[in-house]
């Protein structure tokens, strides 16, 4: 969909993806949908971004092969892509920075589309002058906009103590923009309501339900797994395979990052074990 007054619109899913299942797929579709269905948007590409290693949440398998299954999932997708610049940090990076990173990206790919001989150092200058101009006022009309795909949970984790910083909130939510799928059990809209931040911002959160539930987790997938169950259906074949291929997922790795605090946590609290 194209034409005057429709904003191009990049997704972004940041998460484990422990291991990658249909459902984080299926959520780039039902958002897609929903925005374009406004006649506002127009969806022209999906990034996922599996978090490093260095994120320390119990049970996290190598950054290496969640990117390769995350992959083997996008194969058949004509516009959903896997980046690995977050998965391949040494520390964990915050969200806020991903996205940056992200949008830096996009004005880049503009740029060259616009100038394919821009000096490097001249087009990093307005690359970096266009970003601080831009707010959640002042939106570049012209050029795509990024916004976070991330479930009901995600956006809830907002309230948890310690896992964001209020500023990187700000930024996620008023500069970008989120795009929220709904699963059943979960209340945003009365989250939504309780957060002085997120009611300053809701008109930044598009809310999407999924009619057709689907409570595919990875945390059910690795628990099959544990348990010399089927996973077939839950994550797509390719998937599956590697998951046989590389005997992932025991009852040991379950356990890795059991004694070690979460990053963020450790980052703004100042602790490092349980």
């Amino acid at each position: 969909m194209e034409g005057p007054g429709v904003t191009k619109v990049v997704l972004l899913a940041c998460g484990s993806f422990n291991p990658i299942t249909n459902m984080h797929l299926r959520m780039f579709e039902l958002a897609r949908d929903h925005l374009e269905d406004t006649g506002q948007y127009s969806v022209v590409k999906g990034i996922i971004s599996p978090v490093g290693d260095g994120y320390k949440k119990k049970g996290l398998i190598e950054a290496g092969h969640r990117l390769a299954m995350a992959r083997l999932a996008t194969e058949s997708s004509d516009w959903i892509t896997v980046d690995s610049w977050e998965g391949l940090q040494p520390e964990w990076m915050e969200t806020a920075k991903v996205v940056r990173h992200h949008y830096e990206e996009l004005l880049a790919a503009e740029q060259n589309h616009d100038d394919v001989d821009t000096v490097k150092y001249a087009k990093k200058r307005r690359i970096e002058e266009k970003y601080i101009e831009s707010s959640a006022q002042h939106r570049r009309r012209d050029g795509p906009q990024l916004m976070l795909l991330c479930g009901a949970d995600v956006l809830e984790s907002f309230g948890v103590p310690n896992l964001w910083k209020q500023e990187d909130i700000d930024e996620i939510v008023g500069r970008y923009g989120l795009v929220c799928i709904t699963r059943s059990g979960t209340d945003p809209h009365r989250f939504i309501h309780q957060s002085d931040t997120l009611w300053k911002y809701r008109k930044n959160i598009h809310m999407v339900n999924e009619w057709v539930t689907n409570e595919i987790s990875a945390t059910h997938v690795r628990r099959a797994l544990r348990r010399g169950r089927s996973i077939r259906y839950l994550l797509p074949d390719d998937v599956v395979r590697y998951v046989r291929e590389h005997d992932l997922y025991s009852a040991e790795s379950e356990q890795k990052n059991a004694e070690v605090v979460l990053a963020p946590l450790q980052r703004y609290t100042g602790t490092s074990s349980s």
